[in-house]
């Protein structure tokens, strides 16, 4: 409940609307930038929509774990027997909570402003939440690793996820072009797999940053 109350849109003085209002204003500026030609933004909005939501998976990154580790919440747990693995896992499933499905439904104006059609729509809805979980994992094990920067911290945690989320992208968006349920069923299993091991990753890097 913590996590979700710091995470969730709205908290934080509206820092946290910051991706769900990134991800509409790609979708809204896209149209501008190649034209208003129906045909193409057809043939595009949907590759354009996983673009921004992994861009927006990006910028909460610095508030992900960095405080609680200057504040001594991480002692404290520690002192407690809470393990740092069971943390990161209680933080991943609200960091998804806190996006993924805004995500989703913000999904549904973007693909109006991108004339994209109910079926390929569907395809983009069922790759978001195959793929959204697998992001915020990505997210989570780099906020760990770069949890014990400081100034750059923000931009190269920026940088290690862009790679990392590459397999999801090719998937995600590819299913677009392939029909759909292959490239989703792709992207489901390395999100499964990413989400099994974020918890073990975050958790080691987060106990050598604290016991460094």
């Amino acid at each position: 409940m913590r996590d979700l109350a710091q995470l969730l849109p709205g908290a934080r003085k509206g820092n946290t609307l910051l991706p769900l209002l990134f991800f509409l204003a790609v979708a809204m500026l896209y149209p501008f930038a190649v034209g208003p030609n129906p045909n193409v933004l057809a043939a595009t909005g949907g590759g354009v929509i996983w673009v921004a939501a992994l861009l927006a998976a990006i910028l909460p990154l610095d508030r992900l774990l960095a405080p609680d580790l200057e504040n001594g919440f991480f002692d404290q747990w520690a002192l407690r027997g809470i393990a740092e693995e069971v943390v990161v896992a209680v933080r991943l499933l609200a960091h998804w909570i806190s996006f993924g499905p805004f995500l989703m439904l913000a999904a549904l104006p973007a693909s109006a402003l991108l004339g994209i059609d109910g079926e390929t729509l569907r395809t983009v809805e069922l790759g978001l939440l195959a793929g959204t979980p697998g992001l915020a994992a990505i997210g989570i094990i780099i906020a760990a690793v770069t949890v014990g920067l400081r100034g750059g911290g923000a931009a190269l945690s920026g940088l290690l996820v862009i790679p990392l989320a590459v397999p999801l992208l090719i998937f995600g968006a590819g299913s677009l072009s392939t029909g759909g349920d292959g490239g989703i069923a792709l992207t489901a299993a390395i999100s499964l797999l990413l989400v099994a091991i974020a918890p073990f990753a975050g958790g080691a890097a987060i106990r050598a940053a604290r016991e460094g």
